[in-house]
Formats: structure tokens, sequence, C-alpha cells
């Protein structure tokens, strides 16, 4: 069951785009858009404003300035995604030993986008994670976004818009939340972490620090000093260490950059046997050559 207290704290912490979900469910004289991209903030943040935008578009408050009321039926069974007309396409969607979505998954899902809402507003289709999709997978779920029938929404949730197909981007509204405050680097990891970015212009310098066998702890911070970087470069906040320089590569460089941190963090955090920290940081350094 999701607290409504939680809720709210994380919504209020996006006040800004919850005005900008309420503009669009409600006030839009052509209704709100078929597809919409929630980008940055925090993957909880992302979340709680996909489903307060469902409970918007299907409150039972007569008074639509008071949308979501968070306490009529239809928005209490939403917050616990109980909710007939809500679709949350997380994990228990996905085929057995799949580990995102497939083509086959998405299809299946098709007759239903066929229908219109069970009740009076609108069917929501949430996908909390769409990063790294495969390009057939992204195709099938574009050509999906592009055929439902009236009634039917999408929403999709990634921490940057690269993550997603060009094409996906084009035929949504995107809405970016505010990003989360970078911590004050650990110095140790932000060394390193310069060092990697000095060795993709010059491609010397590295592999005498692996060889030293960074541990996993030393690993997993060099990884958040690069991913606060990479936020910094996506939001402008050149500050940021190591932002100035990861906003000189385009959107396909920030791209390939975003999805190499993604799967140097699922090896870091392989269990019960993690691989060679070094190795990842050695992955990860060369994948930017």
């Amino acid at each position: 069951m999701n607290s409504g207290a939680d809720h709210n704290t994380l919504v209020r912490r996006q006040e800004r785009v919850a005005g900008l979900l309420h503009r669009l469910a409600l006030e839009s004289a052509s209704g709100p858009p078929q597809s919409l991209v929630l980008e940055g903030g925090s993957d909880a943040e992302r979340r709680a404003l996909a489903l307060h935008y469902a409970a918007m578009l299907n409150c039972a408050d007569p008074d639509r300035t008071r949308r979501p009321c968070l306490q009529c039926a239809p928005c209490r069974q939403i917050l616990d995604r109980v909710f007939n007309d809500l679709l949350f396409v997380d994990e228990t969607f996905y085929e057995e030993g799949k580990r995102q979505l497939s083509v086959k998954a998405v299809r299946a899902l098709r007759p239903t986008w066929g229908q219109p809402p069970r009740g009076d507003g609108y069917r929501v289709t949430v996908f909390p994670d769409v990063r790294d999709l495969s390009a057939d997978v992204s195709n099938s779920l574009l050509k999906s976004l592009e055929e439902p029938r009236p009634g039917n929404v999408f929403v999709l949730l990634a921490p940057q818009r690269e993550r997603l197909l060009e094409t996906l981007v084009s035929r949504s509204w995107v809405l970016t939340l505010a990003w989360p405050e970078a911590m004050p680097p650990e110095p140790k990891a932000l060394e390193w972490a310069e060092a990697m970015v000095r060795f993709w212009s010059s491609g010397r310098d590295w592999y005498a620090r692996t060889m030293g066998k960074p541990d996993a702890a030393l690993a997993e911070n060099i990884l958040l000093v690069l991913q606060a970087a990479l936020v910094g470069a996506l939001s402008g906040k050149t500050d940021i260490p190591l932002a100035r320089e990861l906003a000189k590569l385009d959107s396909a460089g920030l791209r390939r950059f975003d999805l190499a941190l993604d799967k140097a963090r699922q090896a870091l955090a392989a269990r019960p046997s993690p691989v060679n920290p070094g190795l990842v940081l050695d992955w990860l350094a060369t994948r930017m050559i």
C-alpha cells in the first residue's frame, strides 16, 4: 500500500511539474496528450508523479480544481495500484527470464489498449522503467502508442530522455523533473573519475591504476561521481565536478555514457559473485574512447 503522506512529500518536491500535469490533464481543450515522458528527478518521484497524473484523470471529485483529491475511491485505488484503468507495466509483465520488456509482452497488452476504459476517466498505462530498450521493443511500443482506442494514455518514465528511442520522444510530451542535488564527491573517487575522463582523450595513464585492484566501494563511488557529472551536463549545472567536460559530448555520446554507466552499476551490484571492480572500470573507460 502506498502511503498518502509519502506520496504527497514526493509530489511537493516537484510542485512545478505537478502544476504542469494538472494543466495537461484537466485544462487542455483537446484532452490529455496521448503519450507523456517524465524524465529527471529520482525514480520514486517519477513514479509518484505518474500516479498523481493518473489520479487527476480519474478522480471522482466534481470540482476539477481540487483533483486529485487523493481521498475518493479511484484516487486511493490508483495510489495502491489496484485501479481497473491503471496498468503499471513493471517486471510482473516481463516474460520469464527477461530483465526488460519484450516484443511479445508489448503485443500481449495491445488487446487491452484496443478497448475503451472501464470507467468514466482514462486508462493510464505507466512504464516505470523504459531505459535501454532494444530497437525492436521500442518500435513495437511506438506502434502500440499510435493505435490505441480513445481514452488510453501512456506515461513513460526514464532518468533521461536520451534513454528512449528518438521517435518515442518525438511522439510524446516531455516534462523534466527537478534534478536531485548532487552531494560533494568523495575526493579519492573524484580523482579517479577525473583520470578516466582524461583517458578518453589521451588514451594514457589509466591501466596502471586498475592494476592496483580498486575495491568495490571505491568503484561504486567513482560511478556516483560520474553519474552526478552526467546529471550536471544534462541540466546545465556545470559547477558540478566534470559536468563541463561531459557537456562537450553530443546527445548520442551522452546516451552512450548513460547506458554504459547503468551496465557498470549492474555489474558491480551482481550477487553473490560480483565481477572484478577493476575490470568494470576498465570496461567503462574504454567504452567511451
